[in-house]
């Protein structure tokens, strides 16, 4: 940009050089403030449902007008009042904290730079509308390079200089990665996309992440645009950030990126020939993220069609937005033909033995859950499992239902619905009215009543029926220990550590609790030895087929002997696909192939 009188109402200049201090350095030029102008910083970002207070990383906020310091006064935890003139031009410094190593904030160290505008970028209100420009400041004598979706304006080789966003909403939705990262190009479908992975070891295949991803994209592009393809798709170009470490796992999306983190172990090898679980997953959560950017980022509950960034933004209907999206992110992978058949089968299994390993199912609904996303899945606690519900796993059975029940009838299926509400919608905020209209109007026939019943109450879902419908038959296997027990557990060097206590269970029962360490057991009808417990599994080795046992678990520094049963009608869901049945055969595989059937 060549002077200030080019400038945007609104610039942010960010210096990236403190790197051992892990802060991010801000100037913020306001062209045209109001007199006495608000700035706040979002205490939330949008696809994570929980106040983050990303102020309490700010720090050294000082203002300046026509070269003399003015008052920067707090109004509240996240709001400050600048007391300046109107139209003259206001100058902003401040600092951020950065070292929070997720995708959801920001983190600075020698190795690597990565931020969310929501972390680092003060909204300057009424201003949001203008457009906004961010300038990434050059690191003297570094290597590191740059990647992110938001457009350049002008930029050195490394991506370091000036970015444009037409507006503040648009600013904060497009993070920056930053470091000696490994890059890859590919396109899909006529629009170009690239991908970053930061912390890759020696052994990582990128040739092979960039041409599973491609397929990827290329099977969701066609997904919602059909034959239109790249003239319809709602971005230019698309930008993967991936950060491989130790120990992690997540994605979140964004309009025309998505940011996303994994043990550096799961990325392909080269050599690899057998797909490991581990990558198989990997896949699904890239699948996943880019899949939101139809459905949510796109389409969006409709109190979303403005983000307040101050405070919680509520919505039951996260169970469609990020139900829908967990149940299409391994339905794609099988249809771009990375897993087969029954590797697919097995994630169904896995997804329906989450939702029925979990109490809460009988508690709270998943539109409940939705809004209680704030305080119950985002502030997870050992009483989670008994007091809701994943909206993301229970939100997926719910599309499994609604789409195996049109395909049955011979009505429809759920990606004509899915591509209805595009156009219904036209991309845009969409009502759980929206939903049942366009359901409607793809199958002839009013869904009140199975919305009512699968969304809207604790009633099981339909799933034996729906599944045999399709040539899969429901087996119950006996369940794990701690299943069978009612347990979650953790199990470190040798100490079996109760996480979790799930309602009604034979731990409950026997008087465990949250936070016991489960020492020792021993048979209660025979005489025996008293045997130091390491495993849970271990039990039945050390208990043969005994069902009443004595537990020694230590709670508090105190020693207690609890009587426990150990149950044998706990069951576990296996899934099993014949083909003898052509109906069956014909039906399932458009379903998997993604085209329509008859009954």
């Amino acid at each position: 940009m060549s002077s200030k009188k080019s400038l945007p109402a609104v610039h942010y200049s960010i210096d990236a050089s403190q790197t051992h201090s892990h802060l991010f350095k801000i100037s913020l030029h306001i062209a045209q403030p109001q007199a006495g102008q608000v700035v706040s910083l979002p205490v939330w970002i949008p696809g994570s449902y929980l106040v983050r207070e990303f102020a309490k990383n700010l720090q050294n906020l000082k203002a300046t007008q026509g070269g003399k310091a003015v008052a920067a006064q707090q109004e509240n935890k996240s709001q400050w009042l600048i007391q300046c003139k109107a139209g003259q031009a206001l100058q902003l410094s401040y600092e951020v904290y950065a070292f929070d190593n997720s995708v959801r904030t920001a983190w600075l160290d020698a190795q690597r730079g990565f931020f969310n505008g929501t972390s680092l970028c003060l909204r300057v209100h009424g201003q949001e509308d203008f457009p906004h420009a961010l300038t990434l400041a050059a690191i003297k004598g570094s290597t590191w390079l740059v990647a992110t979706g938001l457009q350049s304006s002008k930029v050195n080789k490394q991506g370091f200089g000036d970015y444009l966003a037409s507006n503040y909403d648009e600013l904060v939705d497009c993070p920056f990665e930053l470091g000696n990262f490994w890059r890859g190009q590919f396109t899909a479908c006529g629009i170009a996309h690239e991908f970053v992975v930061a912390g890759a070891m020696a052994s990582f295949d990128g040739a092979r992440l960039l041409a599973d991803t491609q397929k990827i994209c290329e099977t969701e592009i066609k997904f919602w645009h059909e034959k239109k393809l790249a003239a319809s798709a709602p971005y230019k170009r698309y930008v993967f950030m991936l950060n491989a470490v130790e120990e992690g796992y997540g994605g979140l999306e964004h309009r025309n990126s998505t940011a996303l983190i994994c043990n550096r172990r799961d990325l392909p090898a080269l050599g690899m020939k057998k797909m490991p679980d581990a990558y198989v997953t990997l896949l699904g959560l890239i699948s996943h993220e880019y899949f939101h950017t139809w459905n949510v980022k796109q389409l969006r509950p409709a109190e979303f069609k403005r983000y307040d960034y101050t405070k919680e933004n509520y919505t039951e209907l996260l169970w469609f937005f990020e139900g829908f999206t967990s149940y299409y992110d391994d339905l794609l992978l099988r249809r771009a033909k990375l897993i087969d058949d029954t590797t697919y089968f097995k994630l169904i299994n896995k997804t329906i033995n989450m939702v029925l390993q979990a109490p809460g199912r009988q508690v709270q609904s998943v539109a409940q859950a939705s809004f209680d996303a704030w305080v119950k899945y985002y502030r997870q606690d050992e009483n989670t499992p008994n007091s809701t519900i994943s909206y993301y796993t229970k939100g997926a059975l719910v599309a499994l239902c609604l789409d195996l029940t049109m395909r049955s009838e011979g009505t429809g299926n759920l990606d004509q619905v899915m591509r209805g509400l595009w156009q219904r919608c036209q991309g845009g905020p969409l009502t759980e009215a929206d939903l049942l209209a366009e359901l409607q109007a793809q199958t002839g026939r009013s869904w009140h009543k199975e919305i009512k019943a699968w969304v809207h109450s604790t009633q099981e879902l339909p799933l034996k029926t729906l599944l045999s419908s399709h040539g899969l038959v429901v087996h119950e296997d006996p369940s794990q220990m701690a299943q069978r027990l009612g347990l979650r557990v953790v199990e470190s060097q040798g100490v079996v550590q109760v996480k979790a206590v799930l309602r009604g269970g034979a731990a409950e029962k026997a008087g465990m609790a949250a936070g016991d360490e489960w020492w020792a057991i021993a048979s209660s009808k025979v005489k025996s030895t008293t045997w130091r417990l390491k495993k849970l599994d271990d039990l039945p080795l050390l208990l043969g087929n005994e069902k009443k046992a004595k537990a020694t678990v230590t709670r508090d520094q105190k020693i207690f002997v609890l009587d426990l049963n150990i149950p044998t009608d706990v069951h576990t869901w296996r899934l099993s696909y014949t083909n003898s049945d052509q109906a069956h055969q014909a039906r399932t595989s458009a379903w998997l192939d993604g085209i329509s059937s008859t009954a």
